[in-house]
């Protein structure tokens, strides 16, 4: 009660419109909520996709999916970046990372197995696709983004809704979330020893995906035709 007070007092001595601002808020919160309806529809064919290809290929490509939907506060810090007007129609139009899907694989190959399976997905269209496996950026980040549209169906028609999906290996996403934490502590800027150490852990975790490959190679080597052959 206290807390509304607060507000009350201070929207009054700011000449601030409480019914106009409750208008605002609630308009953000029906049209952010599309988004959550993307994630599902994305989640539910990433689940699929994932069975079929364990069922042809006797292997899950994903590991975990995370989502998320951009708080409202990041949205129109954005679009203040932007120097766009902020409102939902602008959100919407110029903000293309308000709904997010981040996967992690157990190999760089399963990357772009999925990679595949959604740019074959006849309803869904891939708008930007960032290599930073191929490209990494200076630090060290690996990880494949993709800016897709996908159809969300509601009672008054279909409206497209983009989604960024970030896909990565379970030793990238470690890095990447480390690499997070440590921006997250020093504010003024990361020491330059700290950057140095950050550089040789993301070639390592790279090294790391790639012995790992190497190792199921082999183990597929070995189920299919038996452990003397000279390859394993």
């Amino acid at each position: 009660m206290e807390s509304l007070n607060q507000i009350k007092s201070y929207a009054a001595e700011n000449n601030f419109d409480l019914d106009e601002l409750s208008n605002e808020l609630i308009g953000w919160k029906n049209g952010l909520i599309i988004y959550r309806f993307a994630l599902e529809e994305i989640n539910t064919k990433l689940k699929i996709l994932n069975e079929e290809f364990q069922f042809i290929h006797n292997h899950n490509p994903i590991e975990h999916i995370k989502s998320r939907i951009k708080d409202p506060k990041g949205i129109m810090l954005k679009l203040q970046r932007k120097g766009l007007d902020i409102n939902i129609d602008n959100a919407k139009k110029h903000i293309h990372d308000i709904a997010g899907v981040r996967i992690t694989c157990s190999f760089i190959s399963n990357i772009y197995d999925i990679y595949h399976m959604l740019k074959g997905q006849s309803d869904i269209k891939i708008i930007k696709v960032k290599d930073y496996i191929k490209n990494p950026k200076p630090n060290g980040y690996k990880s494949l983004h993709l800016i897709i549209k996908i159809p969300v169906f509601l009672s008054n028609g279909m409206e497209e809704v983009s989604v960024e999906v970030q896909i990565r290996t379970i030793a990238m996403d470690f890095w990447a979330s480390l690499e997070h934490k440590i921006y997250y502590k020093f504010d003024d800027g990361v020491p330059e020893h700290l950057l140095a150490e950050l550089k040789e852990a993301a070639d390592a975790a790279h090294e790391l995906d790639l012995k790992m490959k190497r190792i199921k190679d082999r183990v597929d080597i070995y189920q299919t035709v038996g452990k003397d052959n000279p390859l394993i």
